[in-house]
């Protein structure tokens, strides 16, 4: 067989690069046709306290008992949230409570008891759900499960979001606290407010409405 030239065979590996670079170049086009980029709209949020426990410089913290709350973060988007005459139905999106948040329910768990009201509950996992009027919301903790991995509608031992709802399963029901912020938040957030080691509020915010409800700890 007849050995090609330097130069033929430095033109030949030229060609074969810049096919494989079309190639290449095709599959990426045509694969970022069909999975666009797409953005999380409501992207998972989490507000953490932690109570009992004392910070060791050495080890950090330890002895604390931890609370949490996880809960998607939808955005306003210019949108007038609370102020029109339909905002429950709007925020409720064809359930009969908001799940306040978006998408999946809204979940509290524990690791110290608590005490809502006159209600003891004990260390565990709960969701959260909000009763709106425009006089009133009412804070609710359910023993509702939680769907996390998406909707399915044959599991009925478990909610995603507030849809199939009922209130046979809450352990707490009361009153939220409601002020007018004055400022806006864009997106809606969990936070817990004036923690000490016996106890503080939980609240939520989005745009200029805050709602809030008191807990203590049980030692």
């Amino acid at each position: 067989m007849r050995r090609l030239p330097d130069r033929e065979l430095s033109r030949q590996s030229w060609h074969v690069s810049v096919l494989a670079g079309a190639v290449v170049t095709m599959l990426v086009t045509t694969l970022h046709g069909q999975v666009p980029d797409r953005r999380v709209l409501s992207p998972e949020g989490r507000s953490i306290t932690e109570v009992g426990g004392r910070v060791d410089e050495r080890v950090g913290t330890t002895g604390g008992k931890r609370i949490q709350i996880v809960y998607g973060r939808p955005l306003k988007r210019g949108r007038d949230l609370f102020g029109t005459d339909d905002f429950v139905e709007f925020l409720n999106d064809g359930a009969p409570v908001w799940r306040a948040g978006a998408n999946v329910s809204t979940r509290l768990s524990t690791e110290a008891a608590l005490r809502f009201g006159g209600t003891l509950v004990p260390p565990g996992e709960y969701t959260i759900f909000i009763e709106l009027s425009r006089e009133r919301w009412t804070f609710i903790l359910s023993t509702w499960r939680a769907q996390t991995a998406g909707y399915d509608t044959n599991d009925k031992t478990a909610l995603y979001g507030a849809f199939d709802y009922t209130p046979d399963k809450d352990l707490v029901r009361m009153p939220m606290a409601i002020e007018t912020l004055p400022h806006s938040n864009e997106q809606l957030h969990w936070e817990f407010l004036d923690m000490t080691a016996t106890g503080g509020r939980l609240a939520i915010m989005w745009d200029r409405m805050m709602a809030a409800v008191s807990f203590s700890v049980v030692n």
